[in-house]
Protein backbone atom coordinates (compact mmCIF):
# COMPACT_ATOMS: atom_id res chain seq x y z
CA UNK A 1 0.00 0.00 0.00
CA UNK A 2 1.03 3.47 -0.46
CA UNK A 3 0.35 5.68 2.41
CA UNK A 4 0.84 9.40 3.16
CA UNK A 5 0.16 10.42 6.88
CA UNK A 6 0.20 14.31 8.04
CA UNK A 7 -0.09 14.84 11.82
CA UNK A 8 -2.43 17.64 12.18
CA UNK A 9 -4.92 19.60 14.45
CA UNK A 10 -8.14 18.55 12.98
CA UNK A 11 -9.44 17.09 9.56
CA UNK A 12 -12.50 15.62 8.41
CA UNK A 13 -13.43 13.81 5.02
CA UNK A 14 -15.77 14.60 2.48
CA UNK A 15 -16.68 13.64 -1.30
CA UNK A 16 -13.33 11.97 -0.86
CA UNK A 17 -11.21 14.54 0.07
CA UNK A 18 -9.14 15.45 3.43
CA UNK A 19 -9.92 18.78 4.61
CA UNK A 20 -6.68 19.32 7.22
CA UNK A 21 -6.57 22.24 9.45
CA UNK A 22 -2.83 22.93 11.66
CA UNK A 23 -1.06 19.80 9.01
CA UNK A 24 2.38 19.16 9.06
CA UNK A 25 3.67 19.80 12.88
CA UNK A 26 5.79 17.72 14.89
CA UNK A 27 6.68 19.42 17.75
CA UNK A 28 3.97 20.45 21.11
CA UNK A 29 4.65 22.85 23.66
CA UNK A 30 2.07 22.41 26.01
CA UNK A 31 2.75 19.12 28.00
CA UNK A 32 -0.26 17.63 30.22
CA UNK A 33 -2.70 19.94 28.47
CA UNK A 34 -5.66 18.45 26.60
CA UNK A 35 -5.06 18.86 23.04
CA UNK A 36 -7.04 18.09 19.58
CA UNK A 37 -5.11 15.96 17.31
CA UNK A 38 -5.62 14.36 13.77
CA UNK A 39 -4.29 11.90 12.06
CA UNK A 40 -5.05 13.06 7.85
CA UNK A 41 -4.03 9.63 6.15
CA UNK A 42 -4.06 9.10 2.02
CA UNK A 43 -3.97 5.12 1.04
CA UNK A 44 -2.90 4.17 -2.75
CA UNK A 45 -4.77 1.10 -2.70
CA UNK A 46 -3.10 -1.15 -5.00
CA UNK A 47 -5.56 -2.75 -8.07
CA UNK A 48 -4.88 -6.36 -7.08
CA UNK A 49 -6.25 -5.15 -3.56
CA UNK A 50 -8.87 -3.83 -4.39
CA UNK A 51 -12.97 -5.81 -3.86
CA UNK A 52 -10.75 -6.90 -0.56
CA UNK A 53 -11.73 -6.22 3.26
CA UNK A 54 -8.77 -4.39 5.07
CA UNK A 55 -8.31 -3.91 8.64
CA UNK A 56 -6.81 -0.42 9.48
CA UNK A 57 -5.44 0.61 12.52
CA UNK A 58 -4.14 3.70 14.15
CA UNK A 59 -2.28 3.64 17.33
CA UNK A 60 -0.03 6.19 19.21
CA UNK A 61 2.87 4.65 20.53
CA UNK A 62 6.10 6.28 22.70
CA UNK A 63 9.50 6.71 21.05
CA UNK A 64 10.37 3.62 22.28
CA UNK A 65 7.78 1.67 21.30
CA UNK A 66 5.25 1.23 23.74
CA UNK A 67 1.73 1.80 23.58
CA UNK A 68 0.45 5.10 24.97
CA UNK A 69 -2.12 4.27 27.36
CA UNK A 70 -5.12 6.87 28.90
CA UNK A 71 -6.94 5.84 32.20
CA UNK A 72 -6.30 2.34 31.30
CA UNK A 73 -6.70 2.74 27.73
CA UNK A 74 -4.76 2.00 24.81
CA UNK A 75 -4.58 5.42 21.97
CA UNK A 76 -6.18 3.77 19.15
CA UNK A 77 -8.80 3.97 16.51
CA UNK A 78 -9.31 1.24 13.42
CA UNK A 79 -11.83 -0.57 11.84
CA UNK A 80 -12.48 -2.45 8.41
CA UNK A 81 -12.55 -0.83 4.80
CA UNK A 82 -13.28 -1.99 1.47
CA UNK A 83 -12.29 -0.21 -2.01
CA UNK A 84 -13.92 -0.99 -4.91
CA UNK A 85 -12.41 -1.18 -8.70
CA UNK A 86 -14.13 2.55 -10.33
CA UNK A 87 -15.78 1.79 -13.69
CA UNK A 88 -13.04 3.16 -16.78
CA UNK A 89 -10.04 3.17 -14.21
CA UNK A 90 -7.29 1.29 -16.35
CA UNK A 91 -6.36 -2.23 -14.61
CA UNK A 92 -2.35 -1.35 -12.25
CA UNK A 93 -3.90 2.43 -11.17
CA UNK A 94 -3.67 2.84 -7.39
CA UNK A 95 -7.06 3.21 -6.01
CA UNK A 96 -7.65 6.42 -2.94
CA UNK A 97 -8.85 5.69 0.08
CA UNK A 98 -9.31 9.02 2.31
CA UNK A 99 -9.31 8.73 6.28
CA UNK A 100 -9.44 11.41 8.70
CA UNK A 101 -8.62 9.96 11.73
CA UNK A 102 -10.01 12.74 15.11
CA UNK A 103 -8.56 12.63 18.25
CA UNK A 104 -10.03 15.30 20.90
CA UNK A 105 -8.51 16.09 24.16
CA UNK A 106 -5.67 13.87 24.47
CA UNK A 107 -2.97 15.11 27.27
CA UNK A 108 0.34 13.81 27.20
CA UNK A 109 3.31 14.00 29.10
CA UNK A 110 6.78 15.64 27.61
CA UNK A 111 8.17 13.23 26.14
CA UNK A 112 8.68 11.73 22.37
CA UNK A 113 5.62 9.49 20.33
CA UNK A 114 4.49 8.54 17.34
CA UNK A 115 1.64 7.27 15.67
CA UNK A 116 1.56 3.99 13.70
CA UNK A 117 -1.04 2.96 10.72
CA UNK A 118 -1.27 -0.49 10.45
CA UNK A 119 -2.87 -2.17 7.75
CA UNK A 120 -3.75 -5.82 7.53
CA UNK A 121 -1.44 -6.24 10.85
CA UNK A 122 1.45 -4.54 9.02
CA UNK A 123 2.57 -1.14 9.63
CA UNK A 124 2.69 1.26 6.20
CA UNK A 125 3.26 4.62 8.18
CA UNK A 126 4.74 6.25 11.07
CA UNK A 127 4.53 9.63 12.18
CA UNK A 128 6.76 10.85 15.04
CA UNK A 129 6.07 14.08 16.85
CA UNK A 130 7.60 15.45 20.55
CA UNK A 131 5.66 16.98 23.75
CA UNK A 132 7.85 19.72 25.09
CA UNK A 133 8.29 22.10 28.03
CA UNK A 134 7.46 25.67 26.93
CA UNK A 135 10.83 27.27 28.51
Amino acid sequence: MNVTMLLCDSVAEADGKLYVLGGGWSRLNIPDAPVPMGLAVKIGVPWDQTNRVHMIRAKLMTADGDPVEIEGEAVEAGGEAEVGRPVGVKPGTDIDLPLAIQFNGIRLPAGGYRWELEIDDVVEATVPFQVVGTR
